[in-house]
This record gives structure tokens, C-alpha cells and sequence, in this order.
């Protein structure tokens, strides 16, 4: 027998990389005509349509436990794909539903989770226009696997960063993977920690705008494996150098406390409702005053610049003023994270 399926093989991070780069893309060689297709490796696929672009993704979802504080398993569906279809500069026009349902799941539970969903379309607004259900005998719980397609002016992709220009983020960082992590392990904090689970398509709509589609170079949303890889994916993909600035990266306190008792960088850990975004120098007020503006927004911060040496690297300057590489991690270092 040859080598096994791991869980760090869809955990993001490097061990994902290499699966997709080593596996999928030697399997799966048609390319798309025309616009980002699946060799991009992007957060969504463009398809041209007349003077605009169609932009279709997908995702599975797996979180453990099902609700969680801050969200659950259907807002977060539904959150992650339209997430997905913002960061490719795409008004999300439709959804569509899969659930793969282990049977004798209370149908309480299945409720709720529906509800949320209807709940969290409505905050884009998005409807959820088809679907489909199975039942299983295995006892996974529930599974929910979500399609969404949307419409761009101008696609942006993860490979667009330019030399010069400044990295922002909406909002605190590792909200969503350490609130799991610390409701997993039964660390109690006064303040208590939540997932940031949202749709971020107001914030993304906001700065657009504010500065122009062509003035936004590259977005990426950190889930999996967090901010330090989805920075290294946007360094990576443009050819350039990013150099982050510790002090300036927004982290909740308590986040910060969960971390260093856990073992865990909140570098490293998914969010699920925040967007880093690389703009033109020139329109950084303007952008970080219209994420500040939306509800979503109001943490967002300038966090580094795009820069022309240590190409393909992300550079950190930590708090005393020292600097080193912000690798990218294996994998997410928290399991069935969404």
C-alpha cells in the first residue's frame, strides 16, 4: 500500500499544498477557457461572461463541535463560501446547500442549523436556491458541503500584490480557531472568547467603493493555517516580498492569553470572517477609513507593506524591533476547524 490520506492533508498549510500541487493537479490537467481556473489555486474560479466575470467556488464544512461560541456549523457554511466569492471580488448572487446527515442526529439539531443559515444569508443578503440531502449510517454528526456563484466587474485574485503597496486587515486575528480551541480544552477566560464566523462581503463591498476595484491588487480570507499562511500564499503566488509589522497586527487580549497557554501562534489558526487586503499605497487612509466604517471593519488595521526583497517570503519586524521569517505552517494546528 502507498501513503495514506492524513488529516494535515486538508488542514492548509504546506502538507495541503503539496497534496494539491503533487495530487490534484497531475489528476485533474482540463483547463478552464478562459479567466482563474482550479491550476490557480485561488479562492474561487472566474469564468468570462460578456464584459463582467462569473466567479463560481465551493466548500465542505466538518467543524467539531457543531455549535461553538460565536457561531456554528450553518453559519459558517454560509460565511465561508460567500467569503470565498468576496475575495475574488464577486457579489454573491446564489447559493447552493449539500448536507451529508449521520442518521439519528435530532432533528432539533438539523433545524437550528438550517435556521442559521437562512439567518446568515440574509445578513449578505444571498438566497440559498438548491440543494441536496443524504443520510448516512456512520455517526459523523453533520457534514455541509456549500456552492456559491457570484458576479465581478473585476476579478481580483491572490497573485496580484505589488511592490509598494500596503497590506491591511479587517479586523483581530485568531478569534475563530482559538475560541474553538479553548472551548475544546474547557479554558474559561471573564471575557469569553468567540468565533468571528461573519460574511465579509460588506467590508469588501465597502473599500471597493471607497478606492476602486483596480486599486485593490490581492485579497485572501486566513482560515485554515491562519494569517501566516495566507500571507505566504499571497507572497508566494505575486513574487514578492511582504514585511509584516508585529505591533500593528490586531490580536484580542484574551486571544492572546488562550494562545500562550495552549502552545498555539494566532498566526496559525483559521479565521472565518476577517479579509487581508493589499492595496496602492496611495488609497491606505481611504480603505482602512471605509473598513472601519462597516461593522465588521472596525478592528482593521495597516499591518506591513509589499516589498521588493525576499521574494516569495513574508518577513516579520517583531515588538523589540528584531526581524525574522513568518513561515507558514504544516497545517492548521487545530483539527476539524471548519
Amino acid at each position: 500500500m502507498g501513503e495514506k490520506v492524513k488529516l494535515e492533508h486538508g488542514a492548509g498549510g504546506e502538507i495541503m499544498e503539496e497534496l494539491l500541487r503533487d495530487v490534484v493537479l497531475k489528476i485533474l490537467t482540463l483547463k478552464s477557457a478562459g479567466g482563474i481556473g482550479l491550476d490557480a489555486l485561488d479562492d474561487g474560479a472566474t469564468i468570462p461572461f460578456g464584459d463582467k466575470h462569473i466567479v463560481l467556488t465551493i466548500d465542505g464544512h466538518t467543524v467539531k463541535p457543531l455549535f461553538f461560541p460565536g457561531g456554528d456549523i450553518g453559519r459558517l457554511a454560509v460565511s465561508g463560501t460567500v467569503n470565498d466569492l468576496a475575495m475574488m471580488g464577486a457579489k454573491p448572487l446564489a447559493l447552493a446547500n449539500s448536507m451529508i446527515i449521520g442518521e439519528g442526529l435530532d432533528m432539533e439539531i438539523l433545524e437550528r442549523v438550517l435556521r442559521s443559515m437562512n439567518e446568515t444569508a440574509k445578513e449578505v443578503p444571498v438566497p440559498i436556491v438548491t440543494g441536496d440531502t443524504k443520510v448516512v449510517e456512520d455517526q459523523i454528526g453533520m457534514f455541509v458541503i456549500t456552492a456559491g456563484v457570484g458576479i465581478a466587474e473585476r476579478p481580483i485574485s491572490d497573485a496580484g500584490a505589488k511592490v509598494g503597496d500596503v497590506v491591511l486587515v479587517s479586523g483581530t486575528i485568531g478569534d475563530h480557531g482559538i475560541a474553538l480551541m479553548s472551548h475544546r480544552e474547557g479554558i474559561s477566560f471573564e471575557t469569553e472568547l468567540k468565533s468571528d464566523v461573519a460574511p465579509t462581503w460588506g467590508v469588501v463591498k465597502a473599500v471597493a467603493e471607497a478606492i476602486g476595484w483596480e486599486n485593490i491588487h490581492a485579497m485572501k480570507d486566513p482560515t485554515r493555517a491562519g494569517l501566516s499562511n495566507a500571507l505566504n500564499e499571497i507572497a508566494g503566488k505575486s513574487n514578492v516580498g511582504i514585511l509584516i509589522r508585529e505591533a500593528d497586527i490586531p490580536i484580542r487580549p484574551e486571544v492572546r492569553a488562550a494562545s500562550e497557554m495552549l502552545g498555539i501562534s494566532p498566526y496559525d489558526v483559521a479565521n472565518e470572517g476577517k479579509v487581508i487586503m493589499v492595496i496602492a499605497k496611495e488609497y491606505a487612509g481611504e480603505a482602512l477609513e471605509a473598513m472601519r466604517k462597516t461593522e465588521k471593519g472596525k478592528n482593521a488595521a495597516i499591518i506591513g507593506e509589499v516589498i521588493g526583497e525576499y521574494r516569495g517570503k513574508v518577513l516579520l519586524e517583531t515588538g523589540i524591533g528584531g526581524k525574522r521569517f513568518m513561515e507558514p505552517p504544516e497545517g492548521d494546528p487545530v483539527p476539524r476547524i471548519c
